[in-house]
Formats: C-alpha cells, sequence, structure tokens
C-alpha cells in the first residue's frame, strides 16, 4: 500500500496537463463549461448547459439550452449529428418531461437537425443542485478531422411499446481506427429487478449485435435504478449471472445511480459505450490501493477503465465514493469526511495512469441531500476539483450511508502528442 493517502485532509497529485484550459461561456442565455480534446483524427467537445433564469419555464429552458448546443457544435465545425451522448438531468419528469421534450423539438427543428440528431440519449430525475433550472445536460460531441462524418445509427426490435423502447437506438462513430458504439435509455420488461436488467442486458446485446460488436466490447456502463435501496441486491445478482453467462473479462467501469425514470413500466436503466479496435493493449483496468475491486462485495464493475482509442487515452473513473481498501463504507455521518475520501479514491486512481485532475473533462457528481451543496463546492474548490464540466445533482448513491458519489472521464494525450484547441468564434 502506497502511504500518503490515509489522512484527514485529501492529498492529492501534481501532474502538468496536456489539455487546453476550460472555457466558460454565454451562449444563448445559458451558462456553457466547455473542454476540447483535439487528437489526430477528430476534435472532442465536453460540456455542459446550465439555463440561466430568465428563462422561467422548462420547456424555455430545454429550448435555450438545445439552441446553445447547436451553436457550441456549429462553432467547431460540426452539426447536430456530431453530438454522440447527452445526460438531461430533469428536475421532476412527471411535471416537466413533455415541456422539456417540446423546447428541445422547436430548438432543433431552428436548427434544421432532422434526422441527424440521434445521440445516446439519457433522461432521468435528478434534480439539478441548482434550485433556479428545472434541467441542466451535459453532453459529448465528435467532430472528425476527415469528412462525410462517420457516423450511423442501428435499431433493434423494442422491448416493449412504451415510447422510451420504440425509440431505442445506437450510435456508431468511427474515429481513425476505432470503432465505437454509443446507446442509451435501454430498458428490459419483468416483474421484478432481477428479470428487468437480464431483459436490458439482452437487449443491449441485441442492439450491440446490429452495430456488429458484442457484449465484451463494452468499456463503461451506467445504471439508472428508480427504487435503489429496494432493486439494487437484485440488480447485482442479475448482472453477475449475465457477465458470468457470456464470459465478460475484464468487466466495464460504471455507475449504479437512483433516479426518476420516463416510462412507468421500467424500473431500471442502462447505457453502454464499446468499442473496437485492432490494437491487443486497447484497455487497461485501473486500480489503486486506497480501493478493493467491487466484485468482492457483489457489485461486478471494474474501478475504472483505460482505453487506448486512437483519437486520445480515455481514463474513465467509475462512480466513487467514501469506501476503504477492504469495501467499507468509511466516515459515515461525517460528509466532510465522506467527500475528503471519495477525492482522494478518485485522485488515486488517476495518479496510476500517470494523470490528476488538470486532466478531466467531464464529470458527474451526486449528492444525498441537497443542503450539503455548499460544503461540497468547498471541497472541490480545495482540492482543484473543477475547471472541467461536473454536473451536480440530487440522487440516491447505492448505500444508504453514503452521502455524495462522483464519476469522471479524464483525457491523455495518445503517443506523447499534445492535446490542442481551436478558438471559439
Amino acid at each position: 500500500m502506497r502511504p500518503g493517502f490515509f489522512c484527514s485532509s485529501l492529498v492529492y497529485i501534481v501532474v502538468v496537463s496536456t489539455l487546453p484550459p476550460f472555457e466558460t461561456l454565454d451562449v444563448c442565455g445559458c451558462k456553457i463549461t466547455l473542454r476540447r480534446v483535439e487528437g489526430p483524427d477528430a476534435l472532442e467537445l465536453f460540456f455542459s448547459c446550465k439555463p440561466n433564469a430568465k428563462q422561467q419555464e422548462a420547456g424555455e429552458q430545454a429550448e435555450a439550452i438545445y439552441r446553445a448546443v447547436a451553436e457550441i457544435v456549429s462553432n467547431a465545425g460540426g452539426d447536430l449529428s456530431s453530438l454522440v451522448s447527452e445526460t438531461l438531468f430533469v428536475r421532476n419528469i412527471t411535471a416537466n418531461i413533455d415541456s422539456v421534450r417540446q423546447g428541445r423539438e422547436r430548438a432543433l427543428a431552428r436548427c434544421g437537425a432532422g434526422g441527424d440528431y440521434s445521440p445516446a440519449t439519457a433522461v432521468v430525475e435528478q434534480a439539478p443542485l441548482d434550485s433556479t433550472v428545472c434541467l441542466e445536460v451535459l453532453v459529448q460531441a465528435i467532430v472528425p478531422m476527415n469528412s462525410p462524418a462517420p457516423f450511423e445509427c442501428v435499431t433493434t426490435i423494442p422491448v416493449c411499446g412504451c415510447k422510451e423502447c420504440a425509440g431505442l437506438h445506437g450510435k456508431i462513430v468511427r474515429v481513425g481506427d476505432d470503432t465505437r458504439f454509443y446507446a442509451n435509455g435501454i430498458f428490459g420488461r419483468g416483474k421484478s429487478a432481477y428479470q428487468q436488467t437480464q431483459a436490458m442486458f439482452e437487449a443491449a446485446e441485441s442492439l450491440l449485435q446490429q452495430a456488429g460488436m458484442a457484449f465484451s466490447d463494452v468499456m463503461r456502463t451506467w445504471i439508472y435504478l428508480r427504487e435503489m435501496d429496494r432493486d439494487y441486491a437484485q440488480f447485482n445478482r442479475a448482472r453477475r449471472e449475465f457477465f458470468h453467462s457470456r464470459g465478460i473479462d475484464p468487466i466495464p467501469a460504471s455507475t449504479g445511480i437512483g433516479a426518476g425514470l420516463v416510462p412507468s413500466e421500467h424500473d431500471v436503466c442502462l447505457g453502454v459505450y464499446a468499442i473496437q479496435a485492432e490494437r491487443s493493449s486497447l484497455r487497461t483496468v485501473m486500480t489503486t490501493p486506497t480501493l478493493n475491486e467491487a466484485p468482492v462485495y457483489g457489485s461486478d464493475f471494474s474501478r475504472g477503465m483505460r482505453i487506448d482509442e486512437a483519437n486520445k487515452v480515455a481514463l474513465h473513473v467509475s462512480g466513487t465514493a467514501s469506501l476503504d481498501e477492504t469495501g467499507q463504507t468509511v466516515h459515515v455521518d461525517d460528509f466532510d469526511a465522506q467527500a475528503d475520501r471519495m477525492l482522494v479514491n478518485v485522485a488515486a486512481l488517476l495518479q496510476g495512469q500517470g494523470a490528476d485532475f488538470g486532466d478531466v473533462v467531464s464529470a458527474m457528481t451526486y449528492l444525498k441531500h441537497p443542503k450539503d451543496a455548499g460544503r461540497l463546492q468547498e471541497k472541490f474548490r480545495a482540492a482543484g476539483y473543477e475547471g472541467f464540466p461536473n454536473v451536480l445533482v440530487e440522487a440516491p448513491v447505492c448505500r444508504p450511508e453514503l452521502l455524495c458519489e462522483t464519476e469522471l472521464l479524464a483525457i491523455l494525450p495518445r503517443n506523447g502528442t499534445d492535446n490542442s484547441t481551436i478558438p471559439y468564434s
């Protein structure tokens, strides 16, 4: 065990980031936090969008957000087909989802998106910690250096007749020698969370097969559970059985988090990121001496996954909280100490790959009690866990005693080349 991680205050590392500085922009009445990564094959954009207080209604906020999204990708040389993934964090799905969708459709129609708009989309009820907004959106876009843009949409037979399942699709993106696949909003039918999880993974497998892939190509998953405390054990059992039956090794990095879901028919939702390439050293499981491996206590995911992509090196850090090297929750009922330990664990995972917080391009942070938001943001500032899109939302974490959790994507340059940027204009 390496020394220096177990202390009363955060210990973090100093590695000079090769990424350009982040940008904070005001676009179409929205605050945009943006990081750009330019590799040999594509410019990749990672940004969050938050409306300002001038838009009062959820549909107006959504329309402003998607006008801003269109302008960001246009100024980077792309269009709305360049969007590969989006997560919509909605304050109240029951009250707001129809207005949000109508606002998005108005903005997309105004921008002439047509059928080109097909990102992997997750819509979850996780209230933004800024109480003045009805929703925030986290986006990833890819603008290839070569044209035409190498994007393709794939579909499969819906698992049920609900509107969400009927619209299920995945997006193939070819970047250099890599074939990437993005999908979200994947559900399964069943009376229990166990049955729904089995069917959900089978639906994802069917979608992957349409893209010419297998579940063994999946590097990262996102799991949303409507009733975390009730269903997490059943979900874990079904996931373990599916991975075992398919011989999945290594297992993907993952986040499992509580969230309200749009369709009343389903209680569990899945998102996946997969990649195929000829390189034998495509992925490396990320570990740290500050954490044990999650399968030891029955949760089948890797703490993080390093992916040596053609355009960059991607470090996907799974949802990480205040756990110790035995897998136990530490600092129960002590929010400050839990936040410190969470950041220690994340810093240690990055350190193992020669990275630090300056290399992060996108994050999501989940807080059990909104009253702790100010203290959490103070912790982030003190640790340097800032300078990148990081959407903060209210959500139940996988254990009742855990008060916060964060996940992130960090980027390193491939083959020793520098990442650079282009100006926003």
